[in-house]
């Protein structure tokens, strides 16, 4: 019986992860801080402990077969005792990384996501570099709850936004079939859309009309530095909006065709949430 490890289990993309491999019939071990507030299937196997803390790791990792691998942090500080203990115990890991990770930069200018690829250079690795995810967008829903203005940076940056359940879907794919190993899939959803678009949608998916605001950069950079950025993240987050507007993200195809449905919409994602932003009265 093979047995799975997945970090980040009570996150956007880590609950699907889970669910698609116990469908898969496989044993799930979790990693989290709070089992009682966990809220997974009974048939998980809780292991708990923090992902910054090695010695916990270390526990949960032990005799699994493969890890998915999520990284919380802005910053790479701490990964590297981490990924020690991690991989004493298992040398079969797919990272959920990022489609920015250029091969032909070295690891600190590809930000914390090509750190990590690069900590991870000595296993059976894949890596799952992903767009823009569609779940991210929920950091609107305040403002749609309580108003009609999205305020925003760079709002016609275009981004080929993926849904979290195709992440899922070929992060287990990834983790059941070792003929995946060594490869760096980029994955995008199926369009690109600007911010504009975005949030065209959400109006429509709600039923409420909306309007976008830009927001200045040095304004979007104090936000991130807020939310835990370190300086030199932030400066490239606002730089990157910035440059989709000319530039933007491009799609892949890897999703249909490892997964042999097409990719999920963002239309497909509004409907799916469109409670998420709707006001307790609407």
């Amino acid at each position: 019986m093979t047995t799975i490890l997945v970090t980040g289990a009570t996150g956007r993309v880590g609950r699907h992860v889970v669910q698609g491999l116990l469908a898969a019939g496989v044993t799930v071990r979790a990693l989290v801080r709070n089992p009682p507030q966990a809220g997974l299937p009974p048939e998980v196997e809780i292991a708990q402990g923090d992902i910054y803390d090695p010695a916990a790791v270390s526990r949960a990792a032990a005799q699994v077969d493969a890890v998915f691998l999520l990284w919380p942090s802005f910053s790479a500080e701490g990964a590297e005792p981490m990924v020690s203990a991690l991989t004493k115990q298992v040398s079969r890991v797919v990272y959920l990384s990022a489609m920015n990770v250029q091969d032909d930069q070295p690891a600190a200018a590809n930000g914390v996501w090509g750190e990590l690829e690069d900590l991870l250079s000595g296993t059976d690795w894949t890596f799952l570099r992903a767009g823009g995810f569609a779940v991210n967008t929920q950091e609107w829903a305040d403002q749609i709850r309580t108003g009609e203005v999205v305020r925003v940076p760079s709002p016609e940056a275009g981004r080929s936004l993926i849904h979290e359940r195709d992440l899922a879907a070929v992060a287990v794919l990834a983790l059941l079939d070792d003929k995946h190993v060594g490869q760096k899939y980029v994955l995008t959803g199926p369009e690109t859309l600007t911010q504009t678009e975005q949030i065209a949608i959400l109006a429509d998916a709600i039923g409420k009309p909306l309007r976008i605001e830009e927001v200045p950069a040095a304004e979007a950079r104090q936000a991130m530095l807020a939310f835990g950025a370190d300086p030199i993240l932030a400066d490239s987050s606002v730089a990157y909006w910035a440059s989709l507007v000319d530039n933007p993200e491009p799609v892949t195809t890897t999703v249909p065709t490892l997964l042999g449905r097409p990719a999920l919409t963002y239309r497909d994602w509004a409907k799916e949430h469109a409670a998420e932003f709707r006001a307790p009265t609407d």
